[in-house]
Parts: structure tokens; sequence; C-alpha cells
């Protein structure tokens, strides 16, 4: 159980084939598994298949990288990265704020009220 903990690493490229039903049900399986306190469940997760609205989150989550973006910069490099591996995190992440229309389904986590 460690080892994906210790072993997971973020993508930020996609490749532009469908995601199958099955897969979505049983990643969406998995994230309801999650603990909640009283077990009180309060989430719902929104699927995103339809392009134009995948547009539009793309839109809205590019305006919320550029304050992201100026936090790195004036945070600057941490002391455990040298500077190739912060510029490379910089560019991954900047690629995922311009192209995160092109995955082929979003899924989005919402909180509810309990």
């Amino acid at each position: 159980m460690l080892e994906a903990i210790h072993t997971a690493r973020a993508v930020r490229r996609f490749r532009p084939d469908p995601v199958p039903e099955a897969v979505i049900t049983e990643i969406l399986d998995a994230a309801i598994r999650a603990p909640s306190a009283g077990n009180a469940q309060n989430w719902v997760f929104l699927v995103v298949r339809d392009a134009e609205q995948r547009r539009k989150l793309g839109i809205i989550y590019r305006r919320a990288s550029d304050i992201a973006s100026a936090m790195y910069a004036a945070r600057g490099r941490p002391p455990h990265l040298t500077e190739e591996q912060f510029r490379r995190l910089m560019a991954s992440g900047s690629f995922l704020w311009d192209h995160l229309a092109e995955a082929p389904v979003i899924l989005v986590p919402c909180q509810t009220q309990p």
C-alpha cells in the first residue's frame, strides 16, 4: 500500500484516447472509499466529457494557474531542487495549465453540504 504513495507521480500530459466507462467507474469507486468524518461522504464527482465544457474548464484552470505561477515565482526554487529540476517542474506545470482541455475526460471532485 505505501508503495503506491511513494511511487506515484504527477501526470501532466494526456493521450487523446477515449477513456472507457469501466475505467472511470473504477476510479470513482476508489475515490469514494476515502474516509470522511462521520462517514458523511459529502462529495460528488462531475465527469466532464463534452469538449466545450472541458474547454471552459481549461480557461478557468488557466486563469487560476496565473495565481499559482506567481506564487511559485515569488517563492523561488526550493533548496532540494536544482535549477534544471525547478525549470522542468515549472515547464510541466505550465504545459498542464495550457492543455488541460485536451484531456479526453475531466473528473471534478466537489464537496457538498453535509
